[in-house]
């Protein structure tokens, strides 16, 4: 009854939205992606090979860097601390999607149900990695400790280090390392004497503990989806869409937190999720 449309990143989880929705409407489906001036980040490629597969009335847009321009205003919306940069093509986006439609559907949900993040699969090599003899740990940390440091987020090499560097930590702390984005000891840095007086007691850890130590759920995935789908899904990936679409008068809706479909996931055995190196494993052979 309303102008309908679709965020498409070309990625597994919009891709699947785009798909479906192209095999219910009786019209092209119309949809929208964002991209970048910068090569590494931009992934309008992936997008374009989804929209011709499903010949929907698609539509780019292009952040520049005077995007920068709108954080402000991003700090009025939200109205607290939030760290996810990726809220300003987001707030983009939608501002010309509103130009088409006023409700657009996204994959948001697809990662926490299916198992989709890499740290997933870190966390399992990480509890393999900690019973191997202490020299040997010692002497692969110290080796990729020496590899030069990269700013860019996809570098590998970076990623290696950032693995290393939480590798030897708790269940808890290395989560926080890795989906984390300021260390304890910068925190501390930064902090007033009488702020970190009021903080001293306040450990980030202790939001997580309840999930990632949960004895009912004895599969480490398990724990780690339900922790995500508990704190990073509704504190930062949904607080991120809402805040930027309905700055812009667009009705963000995502199709993957559907309670059926997420009661669904939660209760399939964790082969099913990652298999080997496949994340999202039946998911991906659900919509081959």
């Amino acid at each position: 009854d309303v102008p309908l449309g679709a965020f498409l990143s070309g990625g597994i989880d919009s891709s699947t939205v785009v798909a479906l929705m192209s095999r219910l409407s009786n019209r092209k489906v119309k949809t929208f992606s964002i991209g970048f001036q910068e090569k590494d980040f931009n992934e309008l490629k992936y997008a374009r090979n989804i929209a011709d597969r499903f010949n929907t009335e698609h539509r780019e847009f292009i952040v520049k860097p005077k995007a920068l321009e709108i954080l402000p205003l991003l700090v009025e919306r939200y109205g607290e601390p939030y760290a996810d940069s990726s809220c300003i093509p987001t707030y983009y986006i939608s501002q010309q999607t509103r130009q088409f439609v006023t409700v657009a559907l996204n994959g948001d949900g697809g990662d926490e149900s299916f198992a989709g993040y890499e740290r997933y699969q870190g966390m399992a090599v990480a509890e393999i990695y900690q019973r191997c003899p202490y020299l040997f740990r010692k002497a692969i940390s110290g080796l990729f400790s020496r590899l030069p440091d990269s700013t860019n987020p996809k570098n590998r090499i970076r990623n290696i280090k950032r693995f290393f560097s939480a590798v030897g930590l708790s269940t808890q702390e290395r989560y926080l390392r890795w989906v984390g984005m300021i260390s304890g000891d910068l925190k501390s840095s930064l902090y007033s004497d009488n702020f970190k007086s009021q903080a001293a007691d306040k450990y980030p850890v202790d939001w997580l503990a309840p999930y990632l130590n949960d004895s009912r759920t004895p599969d480490l995935l398990d724990r780690l989806l339900m922790t995500d789908v508990h704190n990073y899904l509704p504190n930062d990936l949904l607080t991120k869409v809402d805040i930027a679409s309905m700055s812009n008068s667009l009705e963000a809706r995502s199709p993957f937190l559907d309670h059926k479909v997420m009661e669904f996931a939660a209760g399939l055995p964790v082969k099913y999720k990652i298999k080997g190196l496949v994340k999202k494993y039946i998911l991906k052979k659900a919509i081959k």
